[in-house]
């Protein structure tokens, strides 16, 4: 059975950008692939964080990810610092992996200029990447469009430690992504991408009330400035949110209804609220749950880790043999 490997950093609760742009994907795909889900926390250190929260924050996340649908029985979900072998992969594999390539990272060349003193962490962030996808030779990985040129640095260093260390074999194989159908989601301000740093969100376990009173001021098409003026609702993102949490007969009544001005933007926004309420009553019910029982959640990310590292053993013994190091003994 082929083997998937997904990451997602702990930012606390899961918000719908994530459910609709990954989640959902790795819950389908849990039951036709080998799948690990990683919590990456070691990721989250690239850049200021908040140290007090962080164990609360990776807990929620997988709160998150178990309401959704992801089932421990299907899938290994475990926390990436539970398992040290992704450390240890991603210094052997910064002795392959060229620094221009890394360098040259459109989110690393974004993100650097947001540091007087740029941490080594950032730029060597697609390194530990490349360690968590080939420390479980994992042959596909959902990503949205801004992980794939951070895909294709895993693919060149697979290749490299291969022509260096493999013996004339592929002991890496070199991942293919899995793009989603809402590979990009935007964010109530009708701009950026949707991100919980933006503020721009709406919480898979918001309540009912804090779903509409965040759907209410969200951006429509700016040419409606009066219920009266026609719209385009191919360029409305409370369209575009429609079409996943609403059937198909409504999607097609709020275009018909944008365009001739029947509806005004807040009558389809109470539509897409009443919507995505009934659509995520059932994860918060089951979140909640989860809640009242933290020792279950850690229960299950204990277990995963601990398969987890049976995997990361067997790949880590055959590359310390293929790099020369000497066994240790006992």
């Amino acid at each position: 059975m082929p083997r998937i490997f997904s990451g997602i950093q702990p930012s606390g609760e899961l918000h719908i950008g994530n459910w609709l742009g990954a989640v959902q994907n790795w819950v389908n795909l849990q039951h036709s692939y080998e799948s690990l889900i990683c919590i990456v926390d070691l990721h989250a250190i690239t850049a200021k964080y908040d140290k007090d929260t962080l164990a609360q924050r990776t807990r929620d996340m997988a709160i998150g990810l178990l309401a959704a649908g992801i089932d421990p029985e299907q899938a290994t979900l475990f926390v990436q610092s539970h398992v040290p072998q992704h450390s240890e992969l991603q210094w052997l594999l910064n002795s392959v992996t060229p620094l221009g390539e890394l360098e040259r990272m459109t989110q690393f060349k974004d993100k650097s200029q947001k540091f007087e003193s740029v941490p080594a962490g950032l730029l060597n962030y697609p390194v530990l990447m490349a360690a968590d996808i080939l420390l479980y030779r994992a042959d596909l990985v959902p990503v949205g469009e801004d992980q794939v040129q951070h895909l294709e640095l895993t693919r060149e260093i697979a290749r490299k430690w291969n022509a260096e260390y493999g013996r004339g074999q592929h002991f890496f194989p070199e991942p293919q992504p899995i793009l989603t159908e809402a590979k990009r989601i935007t964010g109530l301000d009708g701009q950026a991408k949707m991100s919980k740093s933006l503020g721009n969100t709406i919480g898979l376990l918001d309540t009912p009330d804090e779903i509409w009173q965040k759907l209410r001021p969200a951006k429509t098409d700016p040419a409606r400035v009066t219920r009266k003026d026609p719209g385009n609702p191919e360029i409305c993102n409370i369209y575009h949110l429609h079409r996943y949490f609403s059937p198909p007969e409504t999607v097609a009544l709020v275009a018909e209804s944008c365009r001739g001005a029947k509806w005004g933007c807040l009558d389809c926004k109470r539509v897409l609220a009443d919507n995505m309420i009934a659509t995520l009553a059932p994860i918060r019910e089951r979140a909640l749950q989860l809640q009242e029982d933290p020792n279950r959640v850690d229960e299950i990310l204990a277990d995963g880790a601990t398969a987890a590292r049976r995997q990361a053993s067997e790949t880590m013994g055959e590359v310390r043999d293929r790099m020369g190091f000497l066994p240790p003994r006992g």
